[in-house]
Order: C-alpha cells, then sequence, then structure tokens
C-alpha cells in the first residue's frame, strides 16, 4: 500500500513478516494463504499493512477494540451450570477477507436456497405434494416440534414465510463452501455483525479506508425499509418481539431496534383486540402491523401452540389467521432448520426448481429409510450422528451428536443398537473438516477453524444479501468449539473488491419520503421502566446525600452515639439502609434496580447513558469492598454523586423531549419531593437533634443558597422555606410539584382531548395547596402526609399509562 511503501522508503526497520511465522495446517484449507504458504489475492495488500504496523502496534490496537466493545457493553448470556452468566463479546480482531468474484457464487447459491425453502414451506403449510409425491416423510414432518399444526392452511399477510434467513458455511477440504446448517427460525447474529464491524475497524481504520470493503449499512437500511413498507399496507407499526432481557442475544435485539429505530416489545406489551395485534402505549391501544420475532414460534402463543409459555401473546396466532399482521419470520418457519430436511433438499430441489444446488449442503443420511440407515452403520466411523429432528449444527450440540471415529468399542456397539432400533430418530452426516483462518495470538498469526454466518434479507426487489456476516473462529484447532456458547470467537468478514465500492449509510435518500413517529407510540411499559429509573437514581442521590452528612460528621467526632448521628440512623433503618456501614447495603441495591430497569428498555438508551450507569453500578461495588466508614466513606459519597449527576445531566441534555423523557423527569421529581418531604420531617421536628437544621441544609444542597436569601442564622421557617415551598429552589418541594403539574400535564390524553386526568387533577390540587402555605403551618405531620400525597401520584399514574 502507498502509505506504507512511503514509511520503508524512509528507512524505518521493518518488523519480521507475521505472515513468515504463520503455519497453516496440513490437509486443511486455509483462508489466507494457499498451499504453498503464498497469501491469497484478496488478502496481499491487508497482510503488508498488518507487517507494516507490526505485532506491538497491533496489540495496542486491539486492547483499542475490545475497550469500544466494553464501553458500547456489548455481551451474550451464556447459561451453564452456575446459571445464567453475561460474558462480553469475544472478539477475533483479524478479519475474515472474501474476494468479491467468490462472494458473488456464494450469493447466488444462498438466494436459490432461500428461495427453495420458501417454496418447502409453502407447499408444506398448503397443499402438501411433496408428501403426496412421496419426496417428503409424512411422519418426518410430523414428528417436528418445529412443524406447528395451527399454521397449517394459513397463508401469511404479505404472501411469504420468510424474510430474514441465515446461512452457516464451512469451506471443505476440496476448497468449496458447503452449507453445514439453515437459519429460518429467528435468526440471531445480524446485530453482532455490525458490532464486529465497528470494532474491527477501530482497530483497522486506516487498512479498512483504503482498501475497498463492502459497507453493511445498505443491506439493514434496505430490509428496514421493506418492513416499513410492510406495515405501511397494513395500517399498523413495525415491531421487534423479544423474549427479554433474559434470553442469551438480548443485547442484540436492543442494538437492532435501536439501530434500525423499531419498537423492541416483549409479550406482556401486546394483546389481540378484534382480531388486531396491539400494542399497549401510553395512549392505548395501537396495532401492529410487522412482527419481527426473535423468540422461539412455540413460544408466541399460549392459546394455541405452547401453553407453558410465559412469553407470549395470547390470541397471535388468529391475528395472523386473519391477515392483520405479518410475523418474521412466519410462525412454522423454523421446520427448515430440522437436520434430517437436509438428507432431502437435492431431490426437493429438482423437482420445485428443476435444478440441483449451486451450493450444497453437508452430506446428510436420515437413517428413517433402510438404505440410508444400512449406510450410515457401514461408515459410522466416518460420520457424525445426531438426533435426526434437531435444529442445531453438530458443533452446537450438547453432547447428543457423537462423532463415530471418538467411540469406544461398548459407545459404538450402544449407538448402532439404538440406531436400528429406531433409525427414524437419527441422522448421519459427514464429518466436519473446517477450513482455518488466522487470529492474533500472542502477537502471532495463528491458524483457527472457522465457520460462516451469513444473512439474507427480503425485499421488494427480491433477496439482498449482507455483503459480510460474521465467521466464528475457535479458540482451538478443535472444529467442534467454535459455537459461541461454547467458548468461540467472533470475527468480521469483509468481501473484498478490486474497485472502489459505495459507501452506504442508513439516511434516506433526499427523494424519499419520511413519518415522524407520533409520541404516544411509548409503550406502557417502557414508561414504567423509565419512571421507575428516574426514581431509583433520585432515591440513590438522597441516599448518597444522607450518608455522607452523616460520615462527615461521624469523621468529626470518635462520639458514635452522638444524637444526630444516632438520628439518622434510626431514620434510614426501615429503609433498609445501615447508615453505620461506609456502603449500605440497601444503596447498592436500589442502584442495582435502576440497572435493572434501564435493561429492560436497553433499546431506548444511547450507548454512552448506558456505560455512564454501568459505571456507576461497577463504581459502588468496588467501593463495598474497599471504603470504611468515616473520612473515606466521604470521599466515596462525593464521587458518587459526581457520578449519579453526570448520568442525570447526560440523560437531561441529551434525551430527546419524547413521552419516555416526561416520564423519566417525572420520576425523578416523584421521589425527590417524596424524600425532600420525609427528611425534612424528620429533621425539622420539635424535638430534633442539634445540628439537625444544618444537616438538612446539606442534604438539600442548598447552604449557599440560604446564605444568601436569608441573614440570619439557619432556623426551622427559613430551612422548610427554602426547601419546601421556594418555587426557585430545584431542590424544594413546590419546584418538585410545578415539575410534575407541567409534565403531568403535556403526558397524553385519556379519555379524549379536554379531559384531565386523575392524575392531572390531583398534581393540580395538591401544587395549589402547597403554593399557598407558609412554613408555620407545614408540621412534621404535614410533610409526612405531604410525602404520602406524591406517593399516590404513582397510583393515579399507573393506573392510567401502565395497566
Amino acid at each position: 500500500m502507498a502509505k506504507g511503501n512511503q514509511k520503508r522508503a524512509s528507512g524505518r526497520p521493518r518488523a519480521p513478516s507475521l505472515l513468515g511465522r504463520y503455519r497453516p495446517i496440513e490437509g486443511v484449507v486455509d483462508e489466507m494463504v494457499d498451499a504453498s504458504g503464498a497469501p491469497r489475492p484478496a488478502w496481499r495488500a491487508f497482510i503488508e499493512a498488518l507487517d507494516e504496523l507490526g505485532a506491538e502496534r497491533l496489540g495496542r490496537r486491539f486492547v483499542r477494540a475490545d475497550q469500544y466493545l466494553r464501553d458500547a457493553g456489548v455481551y451474550y448470556r451464556v447459561y451453564d451450570k452456575a446459571g445464567a452468566n453475561e460474558r462480553e463479546w469475544p472478539l477475533a480482531h483479524v478479519p475474515l477477507l472474501i474476494d468479491e468474484k467468490e462472494w458473488v457464487e456464494i450469493s447466488a447459491g444462498l438466494v436459490q436456497r432461500a428461495d427453495l425453502f420458501e417454496a418447502i414451506l409453502a407447499d408444506v403449510y398448503g397443499p402438501n405434494r411433496l408428501v403426496e409425491k412421496g419426496i417428503l416423510p409424512a411422519g418426518l414432518i410430523a414428528a417436528s416440534p418445529e412443524y406447528l399444526r395451527p399454521i397449517a392452511g394459513v397463508r401469511p399477510a404479505n404472501g411469504h414465510f420468510l424474510h430474514m434467513v441465515a446461512f452457516e458455511l464451512g469451506r471443505g477440504p476440496d476448497g468449496r463452501w458447503w452449507v453445514l446448517g439453515d437459519r429460518t427460525q429467528a435468526p440471531s447474529g445480524a446485530g453482532f455483525a455490525l458490532e464486529n464491524r465497528v470494532a474491527t475497524t477501530r482497530a483497522l481504520s486506516d487498512i479498512y479506508g483504503e482498501m475497498h470493503v463492502h459497507r453493511l449499512a445498505g443491506f439493514f437500511r434496505r430490509f428496514r425499509d421493506a418492513l416499513n413498507g410492510m406495515a405501511r399496507d397494513s395500517g399498523g407499526r413495525v415491531a421487534i418481539l423479544t423474549p427479554g432481557p433474559l434470553n442469551e442475544t438480548y443485547y442484540e435485539h436492543a442494538y437492532i431496534a435501536r439501530y434500525l429505530g423499531i419498537m423492541l416489545l416483549e409479550g406482556e406489551d401486546l394483546t389481540v383486540s378484534g382480531g388486531r395485534l396491539m400494542v399497549r402505549t401510553v395512549s392505548g391501544l395501537m396495532p401492529i402491523g410487522v412482527l419481527w420475532r426473535r423468540l422461539d414460534a412455540a413460544f408466541a402463543d399460549p392459546l394455541e401452540l405452547r401453553p407453558d409459555s410465559q412469553i407470549g401473546t395470547p390470541g397471535l396466532v388468529e391475528a395472523i389467521r386473519r391477515g392483520s399482521v405479518s410475523a418474521v419470520n412466519a410462525l412454522g418457519s423454523g421446520l427448515i432448520e430440522t437436520r434430517a430436511l437436509l438428507s432431502f433438499l437435492p431431490r426437493i430441489a429438482r423437482e420445485l426448481q428443476a435444478d440441483d444446488l449451486k451450493l450444497p449442503n453437508i452430506a446428510t443420511w436420515w437413517c428413517g429409510q433402510e438404505t440410508e440407515r444400512s449406510h450410515v452403520l457401514a461408515n459410522i466411523d466416518r460420520m457424525v450422528v445426531g438426533p435426526a429432528l434437531s435444529t442445531r449444527l453438530a458443533f452446537e450440540d450438547d453432547g447428543a451428536t457423537r462423532l463415530g471415529s471418538s467411540l469406544s468399542a461398548g459407545e459404538r456397539a450402544e449407538l448402532v443398537a439404538r440406531i436400528e432400533a429406531n433409525g427414524a430418530g437419527f441422522v448421519g452426516q459427514e464429518a466436519v473438516t473446517l477450513s482455518t483462518t488466522p487470529v492474533f495470538v500472542g502477537g502471532l498469526l495463528e491458524p483457527r477453524p472457522a465457520s460462516l454466518r451469513v444473512y439474507l434479507a427480503r425485499t421488494p426487489e427480491g433477496w439482498t444479501v449482507m455483503p459480510g456476516g460474521f465467521a466464528r473462529v475457535g479458540f482451538s484447532l478443535d472444529p467442534t468449539a467454535i459455537a459461541m456458547q461454547r467458548g468461540g470467537q467472533a470475527a468480521d468478514v469483509w468481501v473484498v473488491s478490486d474497485r472502489p465500492v459505495e459507501r452506504e449509510t442508513l439516511l434516506p435518500q433526499e427523494h424519499e419520503g419520511f413519518t415522524r413517529t407520533m409520541p404516544g407510540s411509548l409503550p406502557s411499559r417502557a414508561a414504567e421502566n423509565l419512571t421507575w429509573l428516574g426514581r431509583y437514581i433520585e432515591r440513590s442521590e438522597d441516599t448518597v446525600r444522607v450518608l455522607r452528612a452523616y460520615h462527615v460528621r461521624l469523621a468529626e467526632t470518635s462520639d458514635q452515639d452522638m444524637p444526630l448521628l444516632a438520628d439518622i440512623r434510626d431514620y434510614l433503618e426501615p429503609f433498609g439502609i445501615e447508615a453505620e456501614t461506609a456502603i449500605p447495603l440497601g444503596l447498592i441495591s436500589t442502584l442495582d434496580s435502576a440497572v435493572y430497569s434501564a435493561g429492560q428498555i436497553r433499546d431506548r438508551f444511547s450507548p454512552d447513558g448506558w456505560l455512564a450507569l454501568k459505571d456507576l453500578s461497577k463504581t459502588i461495588h468496588k467501593f463495598a469492598d474497599t471504603v470504611a466508614p468515616g473520612d473515606d466513606a466521604t470521599r466515596a459519597m462525593t464521587v458518587m454523586l459526581r457520578k449519579l449527576a453526570g448520568f442525570s445531566g447526560l440523560l437531561h441534555e441529551n434525551m430527546y423531549r419524547f413521552t419516555g423523557w416526561r416520564f423519566l423527569e417525572i420520576g425523578r421529581r416523584l421521589e425527590r419531593g417524596i424524600q425532600i418531604a420525609s427528611t425534612l420531617s424528620r429533621l425539622t421536628r420539635n424535638g430534633a437533634p442539634e445540628g439537625a437544621l444544618d444537616m438538612m441544609l446539606e442534604i438539600g444542597d442548598s447552604v449557599m443558597t440560604h446564605r444568601r436569601q436569608y441573614p440570619v442564622q439557619a432556623g426551622r421557617r427559613t430551612v422548610i422555606d427554602l426547601l419546601a415551598l421556594d418555587p426557585l429552589n430545584p431542590r424544594s418541594i413546590l419546584f418538585q410539584l410545578e415539575r410534575l403539574k407541567a409534565e403531568i400535564g403535556m403526558l397524553p390524553s385519556i379519555g379524549g382531548e379536554g379531559h384531565m386526568s386523575p392524575a392531572a387533577k390531583e398534581i393540580l390540587q395538591l401544587n395549589t395547596a402547597i403554593a399557598v402555605m407558609e412554613p408555620s403551618d407545614m408540621s412534621a405531620k404535614v410533610l409526612d402526609e405531604l410525602a404520602g400525597q406524591i406517593g399516590d401520584l404513582y397510583n393515579s399514574l399507573s393506573r392510567a399509562y401502565f395497566g
């Protein structure tokens, strides 16, 4: 590359070539180098650029890529004996490069395959001619848990069963690409492919910029536009249906929703009314026209599918049957993933497309047929044998799939007996020998087995192929260890051209129209979580302020039984806050609750907001193990206040003034009003300990304001006037009520235009009553009642908007 040549010409020493230490595995195709060890054409410029950087600089750049992924909060969830655990996304930093000409051939084969699957689903859930002609065994289809009888005879509203599909590819020893498995149920990973691209280009931006790598944004823009077009035709909206935050790929669901500007919903957000699928929003029920589901079909409707499902929507199948909503992909499309189906695809292709498969799948034999069963038994040592109805790839399976050559004599005999007794339950497949791709290990490039996942999306013009996808790469040379759940890595895939490529983005073209989403489209569950996020953050801040005031005084005296300190301990104890502990568990729990509420609405959080919140959580948990009471705790609380203020400021200044922002703001104001009223009642009551008023001003962050406003020493009336009745003090109760009145008044109307909601009436009455009060009117009893009345406002809001 020109830039690199200039550096070498200047006399800079050149590091040893990374390729010079690279040793391909004998008998295995390597993606980077050919059999002679020479770089393949698509890799030459890339290897040269890596050599120019050298191992040390490359290592620093890859650390930067990992840091980006941590900052963005990219994770996937692993389920093991310890339960559900979040793990950082394991990026394999060196991308897999594929020449554009080869990619054109791959794409053509995959488009043909996607069309074939569409035809198969249309037949299986329609006339069933494949079964009638004996091409597909009726028993195999009927036995599959992915065949959904309630969908039989139902034609999708948009005319298509498949809209987003993925294929797992592997290159065999002969150099050809083979299909290892198909993903038609709810393909995952497209969002991770985007994050792989962002992280990899952060590390290799100069190399990426000089090579002609096809961009990914155009693929997502065309699919988004296709979904929006389908929704307009149905008179509804587009939504992504997720199983929820505990799903292993929930991060991706939220990321894609945020990236494409699509609502992310859970089953409880939806209901079926009058045969239409509706989302519960703060403005009432609104129709959904396109539902991009990211959960398995069987869990989508507990009425007609799995009755034990807790994540589906009762009546969804009926809405689909009536044609009022399009499911992406259609319910029942997971049938295509059945492993035994691979053995019938070559004949089905000839029957339905009058052509052979351009991109063949791995050789598969279903043992439910005598000839095939005999072949598997005769060649079991060269086979991978597993469940016929499994929808997982052989290397993804958790022990149910066995490699014949690895079995002991006893294990082999047992497996043979099981096949002979129940052949229909097994398939034999050709053992996979995957090609290798380079990974960066300890400053060196080393080969590792890899598979390639490619995505196709349906548009009005036909299938569009993502120019890339992502590669799953093993940590070791074991080809069965490349699955993400088993410790694999993920690498970006660069489709490289020999000429400049179009720089596509998600932005619409100048001639394209657009619509602005109406504020009332906020789902009720999201509004509730935003409200509680505001409350938890404000509650955390108030607790930190009280604790800091406590530990400041604790550091100044050796008398822990000092009346004021004892009074604060008694005040906090009912809330689960042990003031004598430097970092109480109650405070940690409150912040954890804030993270949980935010996690329920990840699609509505910017990466900066999420990073700031996670930093808060990380800091408080770190302090819990290191901070001592007194002066140490005081400094820790000051750090926490700065970070809480930074997070609140980030949301307040950067969040669009959408309905969601209003609920977040309402939550903050509700909680601040409750906390100030409660603390005022305690520290200004008759008989309060000496120093209570000064502590109250400190907790209310109003010490300097009081000195300016009142040319006298702090007294009960001046403290109450400033912290309860001053409409200009952002810490006063009246200020909170004024803000609540404004924000509640701007919420979507309940009961029609011109009608005030119960919450709006309550806040108006409460605000008016407090505005005319004098400090002498505000006894401890009145303040306690006021705290309760402010809390009741939440109940009114909940009944109106969250039910």
